[in-house]
């Protein structure tokens, strides 16, 4: 059977592809890769469609054994990536021999790398998704090690890249925008035109999978009490009762009683993605549409 085998399973790898889209009503959120770009260019690299399966690293990156020859690309936040020790390509097809040891490295920029086998990542479905959801815990569990991954039969030759596009982790800040609502009245004027883009938040090391959570200063509220909850989606800025904005990223609740004061478009959430502690954070509000 074709496989590979964890020999560094790192901080937190997961098994993502494009998320199980279509059960809110269930309480179930999409998951699915975070930088859902580096993804598909990594799938598109090794020739596979893009909803396969990749894993996506933390920070650490990881290391696997291959059970049969594979082409491999690595992608997203750039690493150093080794072939039994041997310097091999970052945003490239590589093919890794049998036996050998694919070893990706630590993040040198940014904070998840996506890895893509050609066949893809061949582990039971749940719902339709292989993805690992950390919130409802569907899907196969995290990485550790001696744990044996399963492969996929390979699609076709690699589409190929003439280059892998990696807009980097945000320089200096990240600046998000964001579509006012449907609670923004919850909150003061100056909340909402000075303390959002004043630019004094930055990412928490509390930030995972679920949300990218802020520190710095509080929204102050126009209202106070709480709401009934009412659906959630993804890109949803939620306010808790501390005032911190909270970016709701793939495996986000379903449903929340917190006003939301904006949406974050889908587009800007890979950069979200890939944004490290620290990292001073802006708000640019809009009235205009998330979708």
């Amino acid at each position: 059977m074709r496989s590979v085998t964890v020999v560094r399973a790192g901080a937190l790898t997961t098994v993502q592809d494009l998320g199980r889209p279509g059960h809110a009503h269930l309480g179930v959120p999409r998951s699915g890769a975070l930088d859902e770009p580096a993804h598909r260019i990594a799938n598109r690299l090794v020739g596979n469609p893009a909803h396969c399966a990749t894993l996506e690293t933390t920070l650490g990156g990881c290391a696997v054994r291959a059970g049969t020859a594979v082409t491999v690309a690595v992608t997203g936040a750039p690493c150093p990536v080794r072939v039994d020790g041997l310097p091999a390509a970052w945003g490239a097809a590589v093919r890794v021999p049998a036996g050998a040891v694919l070893d990706v490295g630590p993040a040198r920029a940014g904070v998840r790398s996506y890895v893509a086998f050609a066949g893809g990542l061949a582990v039971e479905p749940v719902l339709g998704s292989r993805s690992r959801d950390l919130l409802s815990g569907l899907g196969p569990e995290p990485l550790a090690d001696g744990v044996a991954l399963p492969l996929g039969d390979p699609c076709g030759p690699s589409a190929g890249a003439d280059a892998v596009p990696w807009p980097g982790p945000p320089v200096g800040e990240l600046v998000l925008p964001l579509v006012l609502g449907p609670r923004h009245d919850w909150f003061t004027p100056e909340a909402l035109s000075a303390t959002l883009p004043g630019g004094g938040f930055r990412v928490s090391a509390a930030s995972n999978r679920i949300g990218l959570r802020t520190e710095g200063p509080a929204l102050a509220r126009a209202r106070t009490g709480e709401l009934p909850s009412e659906g959630m989606v993804l890109g949803a800025v939620q306010v808790p009762p501390d005032g911190h904005p909270v970016v709701f990223l793939a495996d986000h609740p379903t449903t929340g009683g917190y006003p939301v004061v904006g949406v974050v478009p889908e587009p800007a959430l890979a950069a979200v993605a890939q944004a490290r502690p620290g990292t001073p954070v802006r708000f640019v509000p809009t009235r205009g549409r998330a979708g």
